[in-house]
This record gives C-alpha cells, sequence and structure tokens, in this order.
C-alpha cells in the first residue's frame, strides 16, 4: 500500500468525514465548513460554460516565463524592471503585450490574460507539481528536487480528467509533448538527458491513466515509444499476433484476466493506430507545407500542430511541456533573459500558439477546446547582474483560450513593478478547478486512488469572471 502524501491538501477524506459532511450539503452543493478547500460556487460562473470544452490544449512554459517581458510589460517602470522590450497594442483597445508578440497581439479578442496570478512559492518542483495537480508537495520549499513521478502523487490534470471522463479504446485519454521533464546537468553544461518531474503521472490513479507521451520529434516515425512497432515486425504480422493470441485466451474468464485484456486491447488499438503510416493518430505528414510552415518548422511549432491534430481527432487532454524545444535552457532565463527571448521563446510561443488559436478558430473548434498557457511561476521584476530575471512565485500571467472563456478579457492587475497583484489576486488552484469546470468536472467531484480513498477533484474556486 502506497502511503498517502503528508500535504495538507492532498489528505484524503476520512469515510466518517465523508458521510458527515454529505449530510450537511446545501441546495447549492456547498460543502458546509469544508477543510477541504472552496467550493464551486455555481452563482459565479457563467450560465453554459460548464462542460463547454471537448479538450484541453496545455501549453505549459517549463521554467517559468517572465510576465513582464510577455503579456504584463511595465513601460513606466524604472529601466532595471522594464527592461528593453516595448509594448504594442492588441486588436484590443486598451490591451498591450511584448513588441515580439506580434501574431499574437492581432488576435488578442480570441484570449483572456489573468495579471494576478499569485502563490508564496518560487521553487521550481514544487510549484511545477501545484500548477499541474492543484495540490501541494510534501516538501514544498525544496527546490529542483528532481524526484521520479510517484504512485503517492496527485495526478497532472489530464490524467485526472481521463480518469473521470475515460476515452474511447481507439484513443488515448492525456497525451503529453513531451513527458513532464527537465534537462539534468553536470558542472554547468547540460545533458541531453531527462528526469521526469512528480506532477506529470496519474500518481494515485494508477498507471492506466499515465500520460502517452511524445518524446521524440512530433510526427516522426518513433515519435512513441510506448506504441512504436520493433524494427523487425510489421503491422500485418503484429496484427496476425494479436489474432492468433486472443484465440489461445478465448477461454479467460476471472476478473482479473479480463481487466488485463481490456487494457492490453486498448494498447493494441492505439498501437496499431500509431502505425498506418500518413494516416497515423501522430502522424502530421498529410498536412499541407503551408500549415507547418504556419505553425513553425520547429519542435513547438509542430507540436502544437500535432496537438491540433489529436484534439480534432477526440483525445481529451494535450500537454505540450515547452522546454528541451530550444538551444537555451527553456524559459528559465537566469541570465541573458532577453537574448533567449527575442531570439526564439517569443517568436516561437508568438508563431505556434497564435496559428493553434486560429487554426481551432478557423475549424469551429475553439468553442470546444479550451487553450491553457501558463508555467510554474512568473520571473522577478528587478533584472539581476546576468541580465537575466530570477524566480517568482507572488506575480505571473495565465493565458486562457476557448472552451468558454471570454475573449478579449483582462483579469486583475499586478502592481506597478509587476511584484505583487495590485487587484484581484488570482490562486493556480483557481486555475485549476476553472479548467476542470469547462471540462464538465466539479472540484467537488469524488476520484478513489487505488486504495480507493476518496479525494476532491479540486481544492481551488471557479475563476466566474473568466467565463461567458
Amino acid at each position: 500500500m502506497h502511503p498517502a502524501p503528508s500535504s495538507r491538501l492532498i489528505v484524503p477524506i476520512r469515510r466518517r468525514e465523508f458521510v458527515r459532511a454529505g449530510a450537511g450539503l446545501t441546495a447549492g452543493g456547498l460543502l458546509l465548513g469544508s477543510p477541504w478547500g472552496a467550493a464551486i460556487s455555481r452563482a459565479e460562473a457563467a450560465a453554459g460554460s460548464f462542460g463547454r470544452a471537448r479538450s484541453c490544449i496545455l501549453v505549459y512554459l517549463l521554467g517559468g516565463p517572465p510576465h513582464l517581458d510577455t503579456f504584463d510589460l511595465k513601460p513606466d517602470a524604472p529601466s532595471e524592471v522594464r527592461g528593453p522590450f516595448q509594448s504594442i497594442e492588441t486588436n484590443v483597445p486598451g490591451t498591450q503585450v511584448c513588441e515580439h508578440l506580434p501574431r499574437l497581439a492581432t488576435i488578442a479578442d480570441q484570449y483572456a490574460l489573468v495579471r494576478s496570478v499569485s502563490h508564496p512559492n518560487s521553487n521550481h518542483t514544487p510549484m511545477i507539481y501545484y500548477t499541474l495537480t492543484g495540490r501541494e508537495t510534501d516538501q514544498p520549499l525544496v527546490d529542483n528536487d528532481i524526484r521520479p513521478p510517484q504512485r503517492s502523487d496527485f495526478p497532472h490534470i489530464g490524467s485526472l480528467v481521463t480518469h473521470i471522463q475515460p476515452p474511447s479504446d481507439a484513443l488515448p485519454g492525456y497525451v503529453a509533448i513531451p513527458e513532464l521533464a527537465i534537462r539534468s546537468s553536470t558542472e554547468g553544461e547540460f545533458k541531453r538527458a531527462r528526469s521526469a518531474l512528480r506532477g506529470g503521472a496519474a500518481g494515485i490513479l494508477g498507471p492506466r491513466f499515465d500520460p502517452l507521451c511524445v518524446n521524440g520529434t512530433p510526427g516522426a516515425e518513433d515519435a512513441v515509444p510506448a506504441i512504436s512497432l520493433p524494427e523487425d515486425v510489421r503491422l500485418e504480422r503484429f496484427e496476425a499476433r494479436q489474432d492468433f493470441l486472443s484465440q489461445l485466451e478465448s477461454g479467460l474468464t476471472s476478473t482479473a484476466a479480463r481487466s488485463f485484456d481490456a487494457n492490453r486491447s486498448r494498447a493494441i488499438t492505439l498501437t496499431g493506430a500509431a502505425n498506418q503510416g500518413s494516416q497515423s493518430l501522430f502522424s502530421v505528414a498529410s498536412e499541407s507545407p503551408e500549415m507547418h510552415d504556419r505553425y513553425g518548422r520547429h519542435r513547438f511549432g509542430q507540436a502544437m500542430l500535432l496537438a491540433r491534430r489529436l484534439v480534432e481527432a477526440g483525445v481529451s487532454v494535450v500537454a505540450i511541456h515547452f522546454n528541451e524545444m530550444t538551444v537555451c535552457d527553456g524559459w528559465d532565463t537566469h541570465s541573458n533573459n532577453f537574448e533567449g527571448l527575442r531570439a526564439e521563446l517569443l517568436p516561437y510561443l508568438d508563431q505556434g500558439l497564435s496559428a493553434l488559436l486560429s487554426d481551432l478558430n478557423e475549424r469551429s473548434l475553439l468553442d470546444s477546446t479550451l487553450v491553457a498557457c501558463f508555467g510554474e511561476f512568473g520571473r522577478t521584476p528587478k533584472i539581476n547582474a546576468n541580465a537575466g530575471r530570477d524566480h517568482w512565485g507572488d506575480c505571473s500571467t495565465t493565458l486562457l483560450a476557448g472552451g468558454g472563456i471570454r475573449g478579449g478579457l483582462v483579469l486583475g492587475e499586478s502592481d506597478s513593478i509587476g511584484a505583487y497583484p495590485k487587484s484581484n489576486p488570482i490562486n493556480p488552484v483557481d486555475i485549476h478547478a476553472t479548467l476542470l469546470h469547462t471540462m464538465g468536472i466539479d472540484g467537488e467531484h469524488i476520484v478513489y486512488d487505488m486504495q480507493h480513498r476518496p479525494y476532491r477533484a479540486s481544492n481551488g474556486r471557479v475563476v466566474g469572471e473568466l467565463l461567458g
């Protein structure tokens, strides 16, 4: 039996307390005196927003994107705060973004910006876990504590959605491009080795709900190692093997055998779907050269293109963990912040994200697809001696679009130097709860771990101002 995490936000609901709480439900469904966080208030959610999103694409800027150099510039701040970048007008009067996001500036009416996301923790791994699972880790003050995912972890939002809303056998529920991981380093030189991080898998829900990872180049034949056929096994031979195995096991009747067979059958179906050449679920070969150019012929752009194809096919959650896609160290810009942003990070984000939003809109998919873009935290207002910005959990910006989100909205405001929220502070767990709400999952929904212990789906509140 796996021990329950020690964080107060992930303590399972004791059965006796759960029954007592059930007796205290109000007509609106609120848990009276609940110790497990604020419940969803139906009054604060706009009509028609619950369950409006059929799919979710999470663009996770791993490392911590600088809000002051992307979506919350401070042109009147001192030079050591504002930096060299200029702000430009968007197609929404009064809303400005960075000059290096010109494409996104032209479609600001399609997304909302939350400029007051705040949590008092500036450590990578605890905040990655917090923003993706909606729970604190058992070591919230430890930075860069690279421990592999554990079965005692709370699930990534993609695993949670898949658990509550299971996909068909022909589709994966949660696809990660790539898996949640960072590069390991030795004496300052980064290796290509990857270290998986807590918060990226299914944890307490079990391996069945772990992500299907696209760790190779998006669209390449070997991009999905888990369901790639060996070189000496063609699809026809693979299918013949499965037919023969089915005949041998036709007499199995135990519950365990049937459960195993169901999981294996799903894996077989996905393996076949992934090895159908240009028609593969994970191929982008059939897209036109113009479409590849539109998204960008770089790893991030092609990941976004693949994400669109996956949600178009019916995949529930696609998480693009935007790190290790550039020659710089992702979004952890402690040094040469502006050089890295200008040369790669912002052009890649601007091209890929604007193409995704516009493409979904043109295909009439944006209304049913929630797109969320954020990282684990923002970065310091003051520029350091290495022309970089350091970790800053007290203020950051989140971009949301589609799936019932009000386009053209700017919610919340940071202070004059972008250090703290000036109005409407939003906890990252509230973003988490809002994403679940648009996917048709109430935060009060109870999920059970492998030991059948009950947990709330979310401890946050739905940010009703975002919905419409």
